[in-house]
């Protein structure tokens, strides 16, 4: 534990520096909305939040210069004007100042093989250094996760206010250890020992407690579910400044898919990142199960794989996946589609009965909102977003399916299947409407509506 005493100690003196240099001559933060978001090329709902956000301010305040705190060595105001238009379709009402970042590296998970999440934390705060060194704003927006920033730009004299996606540790994650679960993010070698199981409770202990102290320096907080909301109301304890604020899901062309589609053979679709926590196997061994429970002169279903990989590691997973279906004798049912375009993901979930979503406490889940828009049928984990936000009875029908086991999605794919065609018509149009709540609208209204007291209020 010597390391995390260590990078604890680093934080600390690190504060106490900027504390005494702040408050003997602190500068006059400048009226402008800052957005910390040290990666604006990952090309996901973060970065669409992003360009959401920025989009909002600019209309609720015309007359505030927004800038970009980022990593990206390339980017420029019109290059990411250009790029929130081309790859999310957000028009901005004028390109935002750059800011640029030289020490991201600070916050790269690869730079800390232990201790990774008090690491990145940590690296955070320097990054942040940076970043506040160079351009001070009166509003901090971070829009990326990084709590640890927030006493920095505090001490900065900024208004500070986030959207959190995620918390970075929750109490399912010390309950997972504690249990001694193996997972993606609780190693079997660690699960194995009673003495380092121990330890890493302590180390998620005093994280958590550091995380709800920072976090706790928020003055406004958006959350993207019910989940993220519960989480950080638990651990950063100001519930008076935390709202609910969906993500905004960009459904506008799978909403004109027709309802009515070709059901021989029935399609079913599953769309994700090919990383350990989207749990791809769980549907490999609900598919085999329901090709045995199928009769004869049933139409043999399909199954396709749509996602991306983002490394070597990906790559593998995804071999291994394809190694199991031929394991499991159902290669001839399932396809693969490795990095497709946006037109043909429209295309496939145009085809499909239904969409399968496997991952345990999923924080929000735009695949699901995707299935539903499109008029697949959802069936996705029993946890998190899906079941608290998404997958809810919509004018008193039922818009999917929930399941945790291999047997649950097995029993839940052939009630799909075997459903009259006017039955599942009606439950993919309850769907396709509920789909519509989060909506980049929806996103806009709530979002302005959230922050207008800040941006509004008098400057002290």
């Amino acid at each position: 534990m010597a390391f995390l005493a260590g990078l604890l100690a680093f934080l600390s003196g690190l504060l106490a520096v900027a504390a005494r240099r702040l408050l003997r001559r602190r500068p006059e933060p400048a009226a402008a909305a800052g957005f910390f978001h040290p990666y604006t090329n990952d090309g996901g709902g973060g970065e669409r939040v992003l360009w959401c956000a920025v989009r909002a301010v600019q209309e609720l305040c015309p007359g505030l210069p927004c800038a970009v705190f980022t990593g990206d060595a390339d980017a420029s105001p019109d290059g990411l004007a250009a790029r929130a238009l081309d790859r999310f379709g957000v028009r901005l009402l004028r390109p935002p100042q750059v800011v640029h970042l030289n020490r991201r590296k600070w916050i790269e998970a690869r730079t800390y093989p232990h201790f990774t999440m008090i690491g990145q934390s940590l690296g955070s705060v320097y990054l942040a250094w940076e970043a506040l060194n160079k351009f001070t704003p009166q509003f901090y927006f971070d829009t990326s996760g990084y709590a640890f920033t927030y006493p920095l730009a505090r001490l900065f004299g900024c208004k500070v206010i986030c959207y959190t996606h995620y918390p970075t540790i929750s109490s399912d994650m010390v309950e997972r250890v504690k249990q001694r679960n193996s997972m993606y993010n609780n190693n079997s070698h660690i699960a194995g020992s009673i003495w380092l199981s121990r330890c890493k409770i302590l180390y998620y202990s005093i994280f958590s407690w550091l995380y709800g102290l920072v976090g706790s320096c928020a003055h406004l907080v958006m959350v993207n579910s019910s989940w993220t909301r519960s989480h950080i109301e638990n651990i950063w304890k100001i519930p008076e400044r935390t709202r609910r604020v969906y993500p905004p899901c960009d459904t506008s062309a799978l909403q004109m898919l027709p309802l009515d589609r070709p059901t021989a053979p029935p399609i079913l679709i599953s769309v994700a990142q090919f990383r350990p926590e989207k749990a791809h196997g769980l549907q490999l061994e609900a598919f085999a199960v329901i090709l045995e429970k199928l009769g004869p002169d049933f139409p043999k279903p399909k199954l396709q794989f749509a996602g991306s990989c983002r490394n070597k590691e990906d790559l593998e997973r995804l071999q291994k996946l394809k190694d199991r279906s031929i394991e499991l004798h159902i290669d001839e049912l399932v396809e693969f589609h490795k990095d497709i375009s946006y037109r043909d993901l429209v295309q496939l979930l145009g085809g499909a009965v239904a969409g399968l979503h496997s991952m345990t406490d999923e924080h929000f889940g735009i695949s699901v909102v995707e299935y539903m828009a499109a008029g697949a049928i959802p069936i996705a984990h029993k946890s998190a977003g899906p079941m608290m936000d998404i997958v809810l009875d919509e004018d008193g029908q039922q818009t999917g399916f929930l399941a945790s086991e291999k047997d649950e999605y097995a029993e839940a794919i052939l009630k799909v299947l075997r459903m009259p065609e006017a039955e599942r018509q009606e439950m993919a149009a309850a769907a396709r409407k509920r789909a519509q709540r989060f909506s980049e609208q929806r996103f806009h209204e709530d979002f302005t509506e959230a922050v207008r007291p800040i941006l509004s209020a008098p400057r002290a």
